[in-house]
């Protein structure tokens, strides 16, 4: 019975994530998490013959959240831009996973034309011993420029 090596599983920590902003790569080393999900939009579908409704699919939606440190001004500055002048600023956020000590390499994925839906603009919190923010965002498509290998089973 073949079964997952635990070395090949992908530790959280070992990752990357570079964003390209009006054509300047910024290092996003303040991440603490980040998830980008596509969800299928389905219609509903009756046809004769069959009682039960059917689906199809006939778009996406593209959406993401991250958790980062309280350490860059550069998302307020860009949601700031919006407000006072209404210039509304998309960019690219490229995640690189890679665990040298795993056997399925790099994963690369660029998630393009990313949009924040809303910004902490000021924070303070005396309980907190890292001030954190959590911020929204959509993306209107990605490119997966590296796959993983496939692991090696024990």
């Amino acid at each position: 019975m073949a079964f997952l090596r635990a070395r090949d599983t992908i530790s959280g920590q070992e990752g990357r994530a570079y964003a390209t902003i009006n054509g300047n790569i910024e290092e996003m080393f303040y991440i603490k998490t980040l998830e980008a999900t596509v969800e299928k939009e389905k219609a509903e579908i009756k046809t004769l013959g069959r009682r039960g409704t059917q689906h199809k699919a006939i778009g996406w939606s593209g959406t993401g959240s991250m958790t980062i440190y309280y350490v860059t001004s550069r998302f307020r500055q860009m949601m700031y831009e919006y407000m006072r002048n209404g210039v509304d600023t998309y960019f690219d956020i490229k995640i690189i996973n890679q665990d040298p000590a795993s056997s399925i390499g790099t994963q690369e994925v660029v998630l393009k034309d990313v949009n924040l839906n809303s910004v902490v603009m000021a924070s303070l919190d005396t309980e907190s011993e890292a001030l954190e923010e959590e911020v929204e965002f959509t993306f209107e498509n990605i490119e997966i420029s590296r796959s993983f290998n496939a692991p090696t089973l024990g």
